[in-house]
C-alpha cells in the first residue's frame, strides 16, 4: 500500500511542486523547442516521472511501473482503438473513390475553402464531440480537411484549436456530469455556470479558424460566416446549458451553427478569391482560397501514406458526380452520428453499460493523502460501449455501403495499424506519464500549490483544469483529479464553488489541443506521426490566446462585476 504525501520534499508543497512539474515541462520542451519526436520525447518524460515518483515521492519502483503500464493500457485502449477505427473509415473512403467525391460534395457547399474549414472543423467537430468525444473529432476532421483541399499540418491544426469550445459538453456531457459526481454540487448548477463561460470561447473560435486558414485576410473577408457560426453555436449552447437537457447541450449547438452558415452562404453567396501568402511562410501548409478555383494552382493533398496522385482543385469543378455517389460519400459520417445518437439514448446506454468490465488495476494499492482510494486504480474495459466500437460497426457498415472489397477492407486495417504504430507508443506513453504523477501524488502537489493562492485562486482555477486536460488529454479526466479540488479551495479562499468548479472544466477544454496525447491523434489522421513538436508550436499561440481570456473571465465572475453571472 502506498499513500501519497503532497509535500514529500522537506515539507514544502513549492520544492516538491517544483520537482513534480519536471516531467511535464520536459515533454513540452523537448516537442517544442528541440523538436524531437514525440513518441521518444514522450519515453524519456514517462521515464523523468517514474524517478520523481520514486526518488522525491518515495513510490516503490514497482508501484510506479505497474502505474505506468495502467496508463499504457488506457491508452491502448479506448483511445487508439478509436484513433485506429476513425482513420479506418477513411482509408476506406480514400480506396474506393469517394474520398474525392467528397472532397468535390463539400466544394460545392461553398467554394471558399475557410467556409468549408469552420462547417467542417467547428460544426461537425462538435458534432462528433458532442457524441463520441475522446481523440475521435481530431482523427475525423482532419483527414475531412485534407479531403477538402488542405495540406496535412494546417488539416490537424485546425481540427485541433477548432476542439475546444464544444469539449464540456463532449461525449453526452460527460466531463459536466463527472463533475458532479465528483463534487457533489448540483448538476443544474454546473451547466448553468459552465454554460456562462465556454460560450465565450465559441464566439472567438471560428474567427481564430479563419485567420488560421488565410491570415489576415481570412478574417477580412470571411468573419461574418464566422460570426455567425460562433454566435448561433454560443447562444444554443448557452440556452440548451442553463435551460435545457444537459445531454443535448453541444448536439443541438452544432447542428444550430451549421444551418446558420449554410443559410448565411445561400443568402450572400461566396466570392472567388486568389491563393493568398501563408501566415508565417509555413511551408507545410496548403495556401487558402476556394476549393475550384479557376488558378489551377491548388492540390488535393492526401496523408503521407496515402500513395497515389493528387487532382488539382480546378479539375473538382470539371467532374459531375452521380446524385447516389454524393449520398454515397457522406454516407461513412452519416453512419456514425446515427450510431453514436442511437448509443446516447438512456436506454440503449445503460444496456451496453450492462457488458463493460470494471475490475481493480492488479496490484496497484494506491491512497491519497486522506487515505482514500484513487478511482484510477479501476480499469474499465467498455469493449462494447466505447467509442472506438461504435466507429468499427460504423467501418463495417461502410464497407458494402462503398462497395469495398473485403480484401481491401482488411487490407486497409492492416495499413491504418501500421500507420499508427509510432503512434501507438506517444499514446501509450504520454498516459503512462499521466497515470504516474496522478498516482505517486506529483499532480495533487500541483494543483494544491495553485489552491493555495487564496483570493487570485478565481484567476487561477481554469489553469488547473487547463493542466489536468493537458496532461491526460481529457477533460473528463481532468474533472475527476482536480473537481474536489476546486471546491476545497473555493471554500477556503471564500469563492463560489460553483465558479471554481466549472472553472475547471472550461480552462481544461483549453488544455486539449496541447495534449501530448491529441497532437500525437492529429498528427497521425494526416499520416505526419513524429511531427507532432510543428503541431504544438502551431496550436500553442492559440492556447495562449484563450488561458488568459478565460482566466480573465472567471475572476471578473468572482467579482461584482460579473458575479450576477454566477447562478
Amino acid at each position: 500500500m502506498y499513500q501519497q504525501i503532497p509535500d514529500p520534499l522537506w515539507g514544502s508543497l513549492a520544492w516538491s511542486a517544483l520537482v513534480a512539474a519536471v516531467p511535464l515541462l520536459t515533454l513540452f520542451v523537448l516537442l517544442g523547442v528541440f523538436r524531437m519526436r514525440a513518441w521518444l520525447a514522450s519515453l524519456i518524460g514517462l521515464a523523468l516521472s517514474i524517478v520523481v515518483a520514486v526518488a522525491a515521492y518515495g513510490m516503490p519502483a514497482g508501484l510506479a511501473l505497474n502505474s505506468a503500464l495502467e496508463g499504457a493500457a488506457f491508452g491502448l485502449f479506448p483511445a487508439l482503438w478509436i484513433v485506429v477505427n476513425a482513420i479506418w473509415i477513411y482509408q476506406m473512403t480514400r480506396a474506393s473513390g469517394h474520398f474525392d467525391v467528397l472532397r468535390r460534395a463539400f466544394s460545392r457547399i461553398s467554394d471558399d475553402q475557410r467556409i468549408q474549414g469552420i462547417i467542417i472543423a467547428f460544426s461537425f467537430g462538435a458534432l462528433l464531440e458532442a457524441l463520441a468525444g475522446f481523440g475521435a473529432p481530431v482523427a475525423i476532421c482532419s483527414v475531412m480537411l485534407v479531403a477538402v483541399g488542405l495540406k496535412p499540418i494546417k488539416a490537424a491544426t485546425v481540427a485541433l484549436i477548432a476542439n475546444t469550445a464544444p469539449v464540456a459538453y463532449g461525449a453526452v456531457a460527460l466531463p459536466v456530469i463527472t463533475l458532479e459526481r465528483v463534487t457533489g454540487l448540483p448538476l443544474d448548477d454546473l451547466s448553468a455556470m459552465t454554460g456562462r463561460q465556454v460560450p465565450v470561447l465559441a464566439l472567438i473560435v471560428p474567427l481564430v479558424l479563419v485567420v488560421v486558414l488565410d491570415g489576415k485576410r481570412g478574417l477580412r473577408e470571411a468573419w461574418p460566416a464566422a460570426l455567425v457560426c460562433g454566435a448561433t453555436f454560443a447562444v444554443a449552447q448557452y440556452l440548451m446549458a442553463n435551460f435545457g437537457a444537459v445531454q443535448l447541450t453541444d448536439i443541438v449547438a452544432a447542428l444550430a451553427s451549421a444551418a446558420a452558415v449554410l443559410l448565411l452562404v445561400r443568402l450572400r453567396g461566396t466570392r472567388r478569391t486568389e491563393p493568398g501568402p501563408e501566415p508565417g511562410g509555413e511551408p507545410e501548409s496548403a495556401p487558402v482560397s476556394k476549393a475550384g478555383a479557376g488558378t489551377g494552382h491548388g492540390t488535393s493533398p492526401v496523408p503521407a501514406n496515402g500513395g497515389g496522385a493528387t487532382a488539382t482543385l480546378a479539375a473538382t469543378e470539371q467532374v459531375v458526380d452521380a446524385p447516389a455517389e454524393r449520398v454515397r460519400s457522406f454516407a461513412p459520417y452519416a453512419t456514425i452520428i446515427a450510431l453514436f445518437s442511437v448509443v446516447a439514448i438512456p436506454a440503449v446506454a445503460d444496456l451496453l453499460d450492462t457488458t463493460t468490465l470494471s475490475f481493480p488495476w492488479p496490484g496497484l494499492n494506491v491512497v491519497d493523502a486522506a487515505g482514500e482510494p484513487l478511482s484510477l486504480a479501476e480499469y474499465k474495459f467498455d469493449w462494447l460501449a466505447s467509442s472506438g466500437t461504435v466507429l468499427f460497426v460504423a467501418g463495417l457498415l461502410t464497407i458494402p455501403v462503398l462497395r469495398v472489397p473485403l480484401r481491401d477492407a482488411v487490407r486497409a486495417y492492416g495499413e491504418t495499424v501500421g500507420q499508427l504504430r509510432t503512434a501507438g507508443i506517444t499514446v501509450m506513453a504520454v498516459l503512462g506519464l499521466a497515470y504516474v504523477m496522478n498516482m505517486s501524488g506529483q499532480t495533487a502537489t500541483l494543483g494544491l500549490l495553485l489552491a493555495g493562492a487564496g483570493g487570485a485562486f478565481a484567476f487561477l482555477s481554469p489553469l488547473l483544469g487547463w493542466f489536468g486536460t493537458a496532461v491526460t488529454g481529457s477533460d473528463t479526466s481532468a474533472n475527476s483529479l482536480f473537481g474536489a479540488l476546486q471546491v476545497s479551495a473555493a471554500h477556503g479562499a471564500g469563492l463560489d464553488p460553483i465558479l471554481t468548479a466549472s472553472a475547471n472544466t472550461s480552462g481544461g477544454v483549453l488544455g486539449k489541443m496541447i495534449s501530448p496525447q491529441n497532437l500525437a491523434i492529429g498528427a497521425s489522421a494526416v499520416g505526419l506521426a513524429g511531427r507532432e513538436g510543428v503541431l504544438f508550436r502551431k496550436v500553442l499561440a492559440a492556447s495562449a490566446l484563450f488561458v488568459p481570456l478565460m482566466c480573465i473571465l472567471v475572476y471578473l465572475q468572482s467579482t461584482p462585476v460579473l458575479s450576477w453571472m454566477v447562478p
